[in-house]
C-alpha cells in the first residue's frame, strides 16, 4: 500500500514487477487526492483540483472552525450541486431515509454535520462529520451534495453592491431557458407523432433488441404496471438498480415488480435479465414473468415470493425474536439454492454464472421453498470457455478470493459465495459480526478451527433444539468448510455439492484453508471496532448489501483519514 491510500498488485516475471494492478484503479478513489472540499477528476489519468463553484471561495474554506462553537443562525447548507460523489458512500449506511428537506434538516439539527448528500432515487441520507476530496462523477447522478458553511466566508452572506441583480438576472434567464425547452420539446413531439409508423427512427435500441427475442415473458404497457401496484405504493425492497414493489395483476396474480431507475448500467441489466430469465424456468429459480420497455420506463415483473427473502429470516436483530427457522427448513432451502445454482452452470443451453450469490438473493415463497433471484450480474460463457474476466462486481463479504486477486472468475467462484451462504445459513449469522469475540468476529476463521478441534456443534446456531445426532448438520458444514477453499481447484461443483448434501456423495473432512479474507482482513476489522472512528464504520458494514466484510473491501478504503 502505497502512501496514497492505493494498493497496488504486482505480478513478477523473471524476477521484476513487470505490470501493476492498482485498487482503486480510479485516481481519485481515495480522499486525500486533493484538500478537503475540493473537487477530484482526472482527464487523461491526471487528477485535477478544483472548488466547487457554489463554496464561492477559491480556497474552499468553510468558515467553520468549531463545528459546535458557531451559532445556528449563523451557518448554513449550500448546495454543491450534483454531479459529485465520495468513495465513503459504498462503506456507510444512511442515516435515514427521508425526503431532501428532511435529510437537510438532519445536517442542520446535528451540530457536527458538514456535510450530506441526499440520493434522490433512493431517499437515502448520508451525514458526514469530516470528508476529504470529493469526485466528479462525470455521469448522471442522482446524488446531491450539500455543505454546511458560516455565513461569514468568502463568498457566502456578504460582497458589495447590488445583491438582488444576480438573482432577477439568474431568474430571467432560466425562465427563458425553460419556455424555450418547452418549445422544442413540443416541436420535437409534434414531430414525432407525424412519422411514419414502423420507420426505423420510431425504434430504440432496446425496442429492436426485444422484438429479435423470442418465446419472450409478457410485455406490459406502463399503465398496466402502475394499476397492478397501485401506483407503486407497497414497497418490498431496493436495489440492482431499482425498487421493487407489490403488484396484482387483474386475473388477481401477485407478483413483484422491479422498477429499474439508473440508465446506464440499468439498460445492461434490462437486457440481461429478459434475455436469460425470460427463457429460464427451474423449480428454484425465481420466474420472469413478465416486463415493460415503454418510453424510458424498464420494468421487471417477477412472481411473488410471500416470505420475501432469507437473510430477514437467518439474521435477527433480536435474537429471542420468534419465529425461528428450524433445522429441516434451513437444510432444504440450503439444497435447492444449490440445485438452482446448478442448473445455472451446467444445465443452461449456455453456462451462467451468478456474481452475486448472497441471503439477500435467496427467495422463499409461502413454503418456504428456496429459489435464487437477481440475474442482473450474471456472466454468460459459451460451453468452450472456462473463465472469463470482468471488472469488480458482486456483494462484499460473499466474494471469492479471485476477485480481487484478479484471476479468472468461473463458476468455482459462485461455489465460494455459496460456502459463505450455507455457513450462515448453519450459524444464523453474518460471516463477520463485530459483536462477537474476537476468535468468532470473522466466521470461517472459527468455522475452520472449530473442526481442527472436533467441535462441528459449536458452529450451529444455538437457537436450534436439533434432539439427537442429525449427521445433515456435520455434512452441510463440512460442505460449506470445502466450498470456501481458496484454491479455487479445491472447490466442488455445485451438482457435486446437492450430491454431497443428499447422502449422494461421500463427504471427506475439509483441509485446512486459510482464507484470503480471514488472513488479509481479520485484522483490519478489529482494528475499525476498536478505533473511535472506526465503531460506526464497522457496524454500518454488518447489515445489508454494503457490508464491508469483505475480501473487496480494500477496494477503494484507506485505513485511516477521513470518513
Amino acid at each position: 500500500m502505497g502512501n496514497d491510500g492505493v494498493i497496488s498488485f504486482f505480478n513478477l516475471r523473471a524476477g521484476r514487477a513487470s505490470s501493476s494492478i492498482k485498487i482503486p484503479d480510479d485516481p481519485c478513489g481515495t480522499p486525500e487526492v486533493c484538500q478537503p472540499y475540493f473537487v477530484c477528476s482526472a482527464p487523461s489519468d491526471r487528477t485535477k483540483c478544483q472548488c466547487p463553484s457554489a463554496l464561492g471561495s477559491g480556497s474552499c474554506k468553510t468558515g467553520i472552525t468549531s463545528p459546535c462553537g458557531e451559532r445556528k443562525e449563523s451557518v448554513s447548507l449550500v448546495d454543491a450541486g450534483t454531479g459529485l460523489n465520495y468513495f465513503a458512500l459504498d462503506y456507510v449506511s444512511p442515516s435515514s431515509e427521508t425526503n431532501m428537506d428532511g435529510c437537510k434538516a438532519s445536517c442542520m439539527s446535528n451540530c457536527s454535520c458538514m456535510v450530506a448528500f441526499y440520493d434522490n432515487s433512493t431517499r437515502n441520507c448520508f451525514l458526514f462529520d469530516q470528508v476529504g476530496s470529493f469526485q466528479n462523477s462525470n455521469q448522471p447522478s442522482n446524488l446531491v451534495a450539500f455543505v454546511k458553511m458560516s455565513s461569514n466566508a468568502n463568498g457566502v452572506g456578504n460582497g458589495g453592491g447590488n445583491k438582488s441583480f444576480p438573482y432577477v438576472a439568474i431568474i430571467v434567464v432560466s425562465t427563458v431557458l425553460v419556455i424555450l425547452g418547452l418549445l422544442f420539446v413540443s416541436y420535437r413531439y409534434y414531430k414525432k407523432k407525424k412519422k411514419v409508423p414502423g420507420s426505423p427512427d420510431d425504434s430504440s435500441e432496446e425496442d429492436i433488441f426485444l422484438e429479435s427475442l423470442t418465446g419472450m415473458p409478457t410485455r406490459f404497457t406502463y399503465n398496466d404496471l402502475r394499476v397492478a401496484t397501485n401506483n407503486f405504493s407497497v414497497k418490498l425492497g431496493h436495489g440492482g438498480f431499482g425498487s421493487v414493489y407489490r403488484g396484482i395483476l387483474a386475473d388477481g396474480t401477485q407478483i413483484a415488480v422491479k422498477k429499474l431507475e439508473s440508465i446506464g448500467q440499468g439498460k445492461k441489466e434490462f437486457r440481461a435479465e429478459v434475455g436469460i430469465i425470460g427463457s429460464i424456468h427451474h423449480v428454484h429459480l425465481v420466474r420472469l414473468k413478465g416486463f415493460c420497455a415503454e418510453g424510458s420506463y424498464r420494468l421487471l415483473a417477477y412472481e411473488y415470493m410471500a416470505n420475501g427473502s432469507l437473510d430477514k429470516w437467518i439474521f435477527k436483530r433480536n435474537r429471542e425474536e420468534e419465529p425461528l427457522l428450524d433445522w429441516r427448513t434451513r437444510f432444504n432451502i440450503a439444497v435447492g439454492t444449490a440445485k438452482g445454482l446448478a442448473y445455472l452452470h451446467e444445465d443452461c443451453d449456455a453456462k451462467i454464472v451468478h456474481c452475486d450469490i448472497k441471503p439477500e438473493n435467496v427467495l422463499l415463497d409461502d413454503h418456504f421453498q428456496a429459489k435464487v433471484s437477481d440475474f442482473g450480474l450474471a456472466k454468460l460463457m459459451t460451453r468452450e470457455q472456462s473463465h472469463v474476466f470482468t471488472t469488480l462486481r458482486g456483494t462484499r463479504g460473499y466474494l471469492a478470493p479471485e476477485w480481487i486477486t484478479n484471476y479468472a472468475i468461473s463458476e468455482k467462484s459462485d461455489v465460494y459465495s455459496y460456502g459463505m451462504l450455507l455457513l450462515e445459513i448453519i450459524g444464523g449469522r453474518k460471516n463477520f459480526d463485530p459483536g462477537e469475540s474476537s476468535e468468532k468476529s470473522y466466521f470461517p476463521s472459527y468455522a475452520f478451527k472449530m473442526l481442527d478441534e472436533g467441535k462441528l456443534r459449536d458452529i450451529l446456531d444455538s437457537r436450534l433444539n436439533i434432539e439427537g445426532e442429525d449427521e445433515r448438520v456435520y455434512t452441510a458444514i463440512k460442505v460449506a468448510l470445502w466450498c470456501i477453499q481458496e484454491d479455487m481447484h479445491l472447490r466442488p461443483s455445485m451438482t457435486k455439492v446437492v450430491q454431497m448434501l443428499e447422502g449422494l456423495s461421500l463427504v471427506t473432512k475439509p483441509p485446512m484453508s486459510s482464507p484470503l479474507g480471514s488472513r488479509l482482513y481479520s485484522s483490519f476489522f478489529k482494528s475499525m471496532t476498536t478505533s473511535g472512528e472506526g465503531t460506526s464504520s464497522a457496524s454500518a458494514s454488518a447489515s445489508g448489501p454494503s457490508d464491508c466484510n469483505s475480501d473487496a473491501y480494500l477496494s477503494a478504503v484507506r485505513l485511516s483519514g477521513p470518513r
